[in-house]
């Protein structure tokens, strides 16, 4: 009975939740690093240097890293619905407001505000899934939740490259049209939230009573069982070791990212592409990197290992930046990136299942908006670095050697967590 109400309501939590995150999340990770393709035709008309472009499209993260933490105790507070509505109509404005940038200060004011409204995001739709699915199923659906970013790259580079080609039309550049019609979705979806989602399982009236009571007890249980381990403080969440450690092993994963998302076109473009033609061709890494990112997870969550789910990942990703600073060709890139985009993508899942099995409660909301904001500085840091030594010498190359060294570093500090502080061994289930 306990195995089909289980299966039950999971199958329908699933549902209702996680497609609709993943749109969300879809929406949220174009309006990100749309820079990218803007940036085709964008820093020829506004006179942005690779060293000035690379520090504004990362300059985002400052105010993501300034405003993350307090961001998501107030979603803990008071709720996601409210909180995820106004998260997503206040970054599709400024989003929008990024058609109308005149040179580099307008670029840096427009890309640090854009950090600053999505702050909290992320962190706080990690935190929503840990109220909702037991720590056993987690890392299988933030998988799912996550593979919305290398879809937003395989759906939205040929949208992207093709908005370029509207150059022109009622006196607007291409590169204007792209972010005005790509943060419409955003502030649209922001009045969707607060109609569709459902702040805890004690609320969800779409689940029957029996369904209700099961989730409820579960997470409850779940909860309690933490109780004599886990940090529940706010400050407890904060000052616990084992949150800077994750934050520094995110932290290269996110340079490899965001990387990908600003200069991958770029990268793509040298060889002598159309716009379009590079859409459609950053499309294909990330197509392989959703099909390895749920399986990855998937293997993860059955054997109930992570520590060297990231650890292989990490140092699949640190390979293909190194091949595609050595890459002379089209398809020699593509297979590059393509390892990068796997790499990246499926350390994701399994390091985010880390956290919430030694935190809870206000420790959670805040250790893990800790480790997505310090993390993420990360996504300063790689596309910035790029630009700067692509100043210095013209070349990709020693950028992207940079990058892949902070991706080795994140797999030698998973290796060096898990042997100085274990995290609670989850369970594997025995087979019937």
């Amino acid at each position: 009975m306990a195995s089909e109400i289980q299966t039950r309501v999971l199958r329908k939590i699933t549902l209702r939740i996680v497609p609709f995150i993943m749109l969300l999340y879809f929406v949220a990770f174009i309006d990100r690093v749309n820079i990218g393709f803007a940036s085709l035709t964008m820093n020829k008309d506004i006179g942005l240097s690779p060293a000035v472009y690379g520090f504004g499209a990362g300059i985002f993260f400052w105010g993501y890293f300034l405003f993350e933490v307090p961001s998501n105790i107030i979603l803990h507070k008071i709720g996601a619905r409210i909180w995820i509505a106004r998260v997503m109509i206040t970054w599709g404005i400024v989003s929008a407001a990024m058609a109308f940038v005149q040179g580099p200060t307008s670029f840096y004011v427009l890309r640090f505000l854009l950090g600053v409204a999505e702050a909290g995001f992320f962190p706080g739709i990690i935190l929503y899934l840990s109220y909702w699915f037991p720590a056993r199923q987690r890392a299988a659906v933030t998988a799912l939740f996550m593979a919305a970013a290398p879809l937003s790259t395989v759906l939205g580079s040929p949208i992207s490259g093709a908005l370029l080609e509207m150059d022109g039309m009622l006196g607007f550049k291409g590169w204007q049209w792209l972010f005005v019609l790509e943060a419409l979705p955003a502030v649209l979806l922001g009045f969707v939230v607060l109609g569709f989602l459902t702040d805890r399982p004690e609320k969800a009236k779409w689940l029957a009573e029996d369904e209700r009571r099961w989730l409820v007890e579960t997470m409850n249980v779940e909860t309690t069982s933490k109780v004599a381990t886990a940090s529940h403080s706010i400050w407890r969440g904060l000052a616990d070791p084992r949150v800077l450690a994750l934050s520094l092993i995110y932290f290269g994963t996110s340079a490899g990212l965001y990387t990908l998302g600003v200069w991958a076109p770029q990268i793509i473009k040298q060889f002598g592409l159309s716009s379009l033609q590079v859409g459609f061709l950053n499309a294909l890494p990330a197509t392989a990197a959703v099909i390895a990112m749920i399986l990855w997870a998937r293997h993860s969550d059955r054997t109930g290992e992570r520590t060297w789910h990231v650890v292989w990942a990490c140092l699949i990703a640190a390979v293909g930046l190194a091949y595609a600073g050595l890459a002379a060709g089209v398809v020699a890139v593509l297979v590059a990136l393509t390892l990068v985009n796997i790499g990246i993508s499926s350390a994701k899942p399994p390091l985010w299942s880390m956290p919430t099995l030694f935190l809870s409660g206000p420790a959670a909301a805040a250790g893990i908006a800790t480790i997505n904001s310090i993390g993420n500085l990360g996504g300063f840091v790689g596309p910035a670095m790029i630009g700067w030594i692509k100043n210095q010498t013209g070349s990709f190359v020693g950028g992207l050697y940079f990058v892949a060294g902070l991706l080795v570093l994140s797999a030698v500090l998973t290796l060096l967590l898990s042997r100085a502080q274990p995290a609670p061994v989850e369970p594997v289930p025995q087979s019937h």
